[in-house]
Parts: structure tokens; C-alpha cells; sequence
């Protein structure tokens, strides 16, 4: 038995360093942005990552720019302890309307009655609380966040205590998760369908060298499977993440870029069910560069 487990970690391991090693030795498409600024992208066929076609895209810019400002857009500011419905938004729409120059889908809404389900704070201003199902507890996704203090983007891991947000220092914060990678250590997931069954994915990381990555997965298509969490591990992992964090995915993720076709949409949402840019889903709020 312990034969069997030391060759089974053998196994996993080599299978994992084969993985990185086809993520950072892709045929990865550049074009720059602006000053440090690149979008990446890499379409992988042939089932030659995960045994799993792949369709990644990537903003890679230094974090703490002083070229661009970071921020999270709201597609409305409306407090949730009021009665009215909530607007959604898709992202490129948010993300034209404030005049940005890329932009990403951010945390977990409602998508009946719109608003972020989980505590999100833009400018000083709490735009949404938590939502809990009829008893107190810790949604599964509200126990780490993303912050933004003096134009420098954290990704920090929160409390098993609810509230626990409330105390945190910045101006702009936005639960959400789950936490994939702290301080260069991966953190253990539950098994559960969410976590390991393959979706479109989006997550935000910072890397050692101190650069802000956004990145979106495209999923539910045989042109791109999707990943799990596990995977998305694995590829923040491969472009030298020391934290990341797993946004909101499924048919909200969605890469904005300002002038580009499609609206700026340059992955392949799947609200539609098909594998082109038009499936974008209407979203609470984004993560954006100007």
C-alpha cells in the first residue's frame, strides 16, 4: 500500500510538471497594450493540456502601475437593502460606459434579482453586504478576497467568521474565491462539483515578480473544455502565480479589451452555447484597467 501511494504521488507529480511545462512552452500570441501592458492568448488543440482542448486569455501589467489605474465597476450603485430590482450589465458594456481600456467579469451575483452576493466595496462605499441562506454561515466563495489600496492589488484569505471583511483596510474590496494560491503555497480544496467539475474559469493573480495577471478559461465547448479549479491551479502555478484567486465563471467569464472587434470581447463567452464572442452573460461588476 505505501508502494502504491509513493508511485501514485510520483505519478501526479510528473504529471503536473508535464502540464506547467506545456503551459509555459505554448505557442502564446503577445500583443502590448501599453507601457508593460500585454494581452496574452493561446488557443491549445488536440487535447494537449489537461488531455483537454484550451482556449486561455491573459492582461499582464506591472501591479502598483503608475500608468493605469485598477478599479471594480459596479453596473449599479444601488444599496441591496432596498427593494428594487437590480441591474446587470454585461462587462464590456460596464467597462465602455467608464471609458476603460480592459476589463474582466468579477464577483458572484444574483442573477435573477442582480447585486454581488457577496460584500463588495468600491471607493471607501459598501455597494453589497453578504447574503446568507436563511441561517448564518460563510457562503464557500466569501472567505478570501481581492483588494485595492493606493493602486496596488492584494489578494488576501480571510476569516472562518462572519463579518470578517468589514475590518479589512482598503478601499475597494471584493469577496470572492475560492483562494487557489497564497504565498506560493496551493491551498486544499473540498471535492465538490464546483471545484472540480470544468467550467469556464476567470481568477486574477499576482506573481513574484510583482505583476498583475487577469485570466479567463473558455469552457463548454469541444473547442475548449474548461477547468477545474485544480487545473486553474496548475496554469496560475505555471505563470509564477504567488497568490491567486478564482472569480466568478461559467458563462459570466468574459475578457474586455477597447478597441478590439466584437466589442471588445476577445475570448469566447458561452452564454450562448456556441464558441464565438457573442455569448457574453449580464454581470453586477467588473475588475477594470485604465
Amino acid at each position: 500500500m505505501r508502494k502504491f501511494l509513493i508511485l501514485l504521488f510520483i505519478s501526479h507529480f510528473c504529471f503536473a510538471q508535464n502540464e506547467e511545462s506545456t503551459i509555459k512552452n505554448a505557442n502564446w500570441v503577445t500583443t502590448k497594450l501599453g507601457k508593460k501592458f500585454v494581452w496574452k492568448r493561446v488557443h491549445l488543440k488536440d487535447k494537449e493540456l489537461f488531455f483537454s482542448n484550451q482556449s486561455i486569455n491573459i492582461l499582464e501589467i506591472p501591479n502598483h502601475s503608475k500608468h493605469f489605474l485598477f478599479g471594480i465597476a459596479a453596473a449599479d450603485t444601488q444599496r441591496k437593502d432596498t427593494q428594487a430590482k437590480r441591474l446587470l450589465l454585461k462587462t464590456s458594456t460596464i467597462a465602455a460606459n467608464i471609458g476603460a481600456l480592459a476589463a474582466v467579469n468579477a464577483g458572484f451575483f444574483d442573477t435573477k434579482n442582480g447585486g454581488a452576493v457577496d460584500f463588495l466595496k468600491i471607493g471607501g462605499t459598501i455597494i453589497d453586504t453578504t447574503r446568507f441562506d436563511n441561517v448564518p454561515r460563510l457562503p464557500f466563495h466569501a472567505i478570501s478576497a481581492l483588494t485595492i489600496q493606493k493602486n496596488e492589488v492584494k489578494i488576501i484569505k480571510g476569516e472562518a467568521k462572519i463579518g470578517w471583511e468589514r475590518t479589512v483596510n482598503a478601499e475597494n474590496v471584493l469577496l470572492t474565491g475560492p483562494l487557489l494560491i497564497l504565498n506560493n503555497v496551493q491551498e486544499n480544496l473540498p471535492q465538490t462539483s464546483f471545484n472540480d467539475n470544468r467550467h469556464p474559469r476567470t481568477c486574477a493573480c499576482v506573481t513574484n515578480n510583482n505583476k498583475l495577471m487577469l485570466i479567463t478559461v473558455d469552457g463548454r465547448s469541444s473547442e475548449a473544455f474548461g477547468m477545474t479549479l485544480a487545473e486553474l491551479t496548475t496554469l496560475a502555478k505555471a505563470l509564477n502565480c504567488k497568490d491567486a484567486i478564482n472569480f466568478d465563471g461559467g458563462g459570466s467569464t468574459t475578457m474586455y479589451i477597447k478597441g478590439q472587434p466584437e466589442n471588445g470581447v476577445v475570448n469566447y463567452p458561452s452564454d450562448n452555447k456556441l464558441f464565438d464572442h457573442a455569448g457574453e452573460r449580464s454581470v453586477s461588476n467588473i475588475f477594470y484597467i485604465k
